[in-house]
């Protein structure tokens, strides 16, 4: 019906020399809003993986940079609670700024350690099967980061703390916290408190991490601007 309708008008306007611009605005709202064909199954997972990729990339270029942990407040790696006391301490008698520099190291060995990361993500990517990429779509706003968590945490882990451990020594942190620990036990009735620093930066790093991804994916579920290719357009607008 639509069509004998459009054919009709468009007859018409050939014949009376109606305006052109006007008719044609008041046609297109009679036959109302052009609607978007669903995402094919195959183009729901190229478009979850696509998402991922895209997000995983950004966070995982954002904190290898430098201050990308020490300077956002939200994932920067702090005085382990276990010492905090022994920060206290040197910070009110003198030693603030070896506290600072230890705070500081810690941060720079997980920017260096943190470009380790994008393997792990890319093979959990390639293994992600339609059933996932339909429960990421339709869970929460962090459900794709969940689901690196769960693929990929203990293989993260174990590939993050040599690494971290390594850049713990070349960055200065082991030497800082010793530094730290010889001024802190210098002090009367101080004892040494023993902490694995290399197991508490490696987890905070990863936190961390997942933490920037989980908002990297929040921004391509609510913010359209965030997806910038036509299928995470299409994929995520239905």
């Amino acid at each position: 019906m639509k069509k004998i309708v459009i054919f009709a008008a468009v007859v018409s306007i050939c014949l009376t020399g109606i305006g052109q611009a006007g008719f044609l605005d008041n046609l297109f709202k009679s036959i109302g809003p052009v609607t978007q064909k669903a995402p094919t199954n195959s183009e729901i997972i190229s478009g979850l993986k696509e998402a991922l990729s895209v997000g995983t990339e950004k966070a995982v270029t954002e904190v290898s940079q430098i201050d990308g942990y020490l300077g956002n407040e939200a994932i920067k790696i702090i005085i382990p609670e276990k010492i905090q006391n022994v920060a206290d301490v040197l910070s009110k008698v003198g030693f603030q700024r070896q506290v600072d520099d230890f705070v500081t190291s810690m941060n720079r060995a997980a920017e260096k350690a943190a470009v380790k990361a994008a393997p792990h993500f890319v093979y959990a990517i390639k293994e992600m099967s339609f059933d996932d990429a339909k429960k990421i779509l339709k869970g929460s706003d962090s459900a794709a980061t969940d689901y690196f968590r769960t693929k990929t945490s203990d293989k993260l882990y174990a590939d993050f703390k040599p690494v971290i451990s390594s850049a713990m020594n070349q960055v200065g942190a082991t030497a800082n916290y010793k530094k730290m620990m010889d001024s802190y036990t210098a002090l009367p009735f101080m004892k040494e408190v023993a902490i694995d620093l290399d197991d508490y930066v490696t987890n905070n790093a990863l936190d961390g991490l997942f933490y920037m991804i989980a908002e990297e994916e929040k921004r391509i579920r609510t913010d359209p601007a965030a997806r910038v290719t036509d299928l995470l357009k299409k994929v995520f607008s239905n």
